[in-house]
């Protein structure tokens, strides 16, 4: 048989009308190619991949298949479906496709592009998914998952309390988006830093605007957004840069108060704004200048210098505190802060040091409470312990564990917990369920049961309860299924008075050696830990910048503009 008559055979059994050919139609089709190589191929739709198809193609075209699209009902046929048989990508018996060459570098870097940018999108879901997560957890109060305690701080290390839940878990998202993308920023990775802000900017519009209003971190991240613009060379956001910066101006100056008085006040004197203001005044005179308004840029342009030549560090004062014993950056870090007066410098730094050491102590005492809570196990709530009220039951006379037991099933009510620890018949039965909770966790197969759900991600001491009350670990997860109980992260938030500062800094506390079994939760913890790695709890990390790049940009553009000034 001949390729024509092949080919008509093929056709015909395409037909319902003809009786014992379909079984070849199933299998067998033509594709018509169109474009690099002209002709019909025929494939079997259920067993040829595109790898197949795209190498045929690159055979009869005389090209490397890396080199070959392919392009069917008007999309690009991707390899990342290269296990699904053609028949499953839509292609049909007579399926028209258009077949283009490109160079073999450019087809390198069109599929190089390709995977990057899905890499890419892989890595922001992560980080949003991780940073989602962590703040869900650390919102609510409870006891901590992970070996490390996030918590929002003011300015002056004073935590934080919020009326709302929902705002305490979005400030929360917020600023672990915002650090990351300032990291990415240090990295000179400005556009991967840009939508992680955008995810940032996301996560604060949920907040109460009453509350974004007060912090500067807002306006910040705003400035961060159009810096980027401007690193990236992207005029086409000239427009919308122009509306940022304006936002940002209005959003420092709520929170700063009118010239930092109110920000230089509580940071007892200290210019810790300046470069974050002169890099707000060099984007403006930049959007100015290309906007044609070069009055208006010079002047902010010259503004800009001015705070430039202030930051510059003196290699001699420089050069005494590092005699000291100080390590450069944080010498630098002094002397931009304290306008260049050494003596004043040297206060800071010791100030700098006392807070870090507070820190660690206070740090150490957290761990200690929050070990101390997971050995009492939470509340029916999934709260921990309220140690101060715990506390107060012992200094009355009453024997720690058994306090802290009242205390627990109570839901934390010292009232409730005070008259079941004075009542004789529930204290002793209290007493008898506490010594049976401390049996069943190291006993027997009650506590391999114990252990089982445990790794399921259920709370330790609902576990434990769960088991008390039923006869089988399945009856026991029926329970815990029906209480939906979850472990979730602690978090500590202070309410701030009104002299604190303006803007909030999320805190890691030092990891914890709690001795427990790690728990398994179906999350990114690697994602998850390098978001909280991030986080310093340095309040001043957000306006401590190098300004070397803001100098040479300062400078180009005031020589574009007296260039301008002297053609006319």
């Amino acid at each position: 048989m001949d390729e024509e008559e092949k080919a008509t055979m093929t056709l015909i059994s395409a037909s319902p009308s003809v009786g014992g050919a379909a079984l070849k139609s199933a299998e067998e089709a033509k594709v018509r190619i169109a474009g690099a190589w002209s002709g019909f191929i025929e494939v079997e739709l259920e067993a040829w991949t595109l790898p197949i198809l795209r190498q045929e193609v690159a055979r009869r075209a005389g090209a490397e298949p890396d080199c070959v699209n392919l392009i069917c009902g008007g999309k690009v046929l991707r390899d990342d479906s290269r296990a699904k048989p053609l028949g499953q990508l839509g292609l049909k018996n007579n399926a028209k496709v258009l077949a283009t060459v490109v160079r073999g570098d450019r087809g390198k870097a069109i599929n190089d592009q390709a995977a990057s940018e899905a890499e890419h999108a892989k890595k922001l879901a992560r980080i949003r998914d991780a940073a989602k997560a962590l703040s869900e957890r650390h919102a609510d109060g409870s006891l901590p998952l992970e070996d490390y305690n996030i918590e929002l701080e003011d300015q002056n290390g004073q935590k934080l309390m919020l009326g709302s839940e929902s705002d305490k878990k979005a400030l929360m998202m917020g600023l672990m988006l915002h650090t990351n993308a300032r990291s990415l920023i240090r990295k000179q990775k400005f556009k991967e830093a840009l939508d992680v802000l955008y995810m940032g900017e996301e996560a604060f519009s949920l907040c109460d605007p009453k509350l974004t209003k007060m912090i500067d971190n807002v306006p910040i991240l705003q400035l961060d957004i159009v810096w980027c613009y401007f690193m990236l060379q992207d005029i086409s956001c000239l427009a919308v840069a122009g509306i940022r910066l304006e936002n940002a101006r209005k959003g420092f100056e709520r929170s700063h108060g009118k010239d930092s008085t109110r920000l230089r006040l509580l940071q007892a004197g200290y210019q810790a704004e300046l470069a974050t203001y002169l890099r707000l005044e060099l984007l403006e005179g930049v959007v100015a200048y290309h906007s044609g308004k070069y009055e208006e840029a010079r002047k902010a342009l010259s503004s800009a210098q001015a705070k430039y030549m202030q930051l510059q560090v003196p290699d001699e004062a420089l050069s005494l505190l590092m005699g000291m014993g100080y390590k450069e950056n944080a010498a630098k870090r002094a002397l931009r802060m304290t306008g260049q007066d050494v003596q004043s410098a040297v206060h800071f730094l010791v100030e700098e040091q006392a807070k870090k050491i507070l820190r660690k102590q206070e740090n150490i005492q957290r761990q200690a409470e929050i070990l101390e809570q997971r050995n009492y196990g939470a509340t029916p709530k999934n709260k921990p312990i309220n140690l101060q009220e715990l506390n107060e039951l012992v200094s009355i006379g009453f024997e720690r564990d058994l306090a802290a037991e009242a205390l627990r099933v109570n839901d934390n009510d010292v009232q409730k917990a005070l008259d079941l620890l004075t009542n004789p018949e529930r204290n002793c039965a209290l007493q008898s369920r506490l010594e049976k909770r401390r049996k069943l966790e190291v006993s027997g197969s009650s506590g391999a049961d114990i252990e089982e759900l445990v790794s399921l991600g259920y709370n330790r001491s609902s576990v434990v309860d769960a088991v008390q009350r039923s006869h089988t670990k399945e009856d026991a997860l029926e329970l815990l299924v029906g209480t939906n109980s979850k472990d979730s992260q602690h978090a500590t938030i202070n309410h701030p008075k009104d002299d604190q500062g303006p803007s909030t800094a999320l805190t890691n506390d030092d990891k914890m050696d709690l001795g427990e079994e790690e728990h398994k939760y179906s999350r990114d913890e690697v994602m998850e830990d390098e978001l909280a790695k991030e986080l310093t709890g340095d309040p001043l990390a957000d306006y401590d910048m190098e300004v070397m790049k803001e100098g040479e940009a300062i400078a180009e553009y005031l020589a574009l503009l007296d260039s301008k000034a002297s053609a006319t």
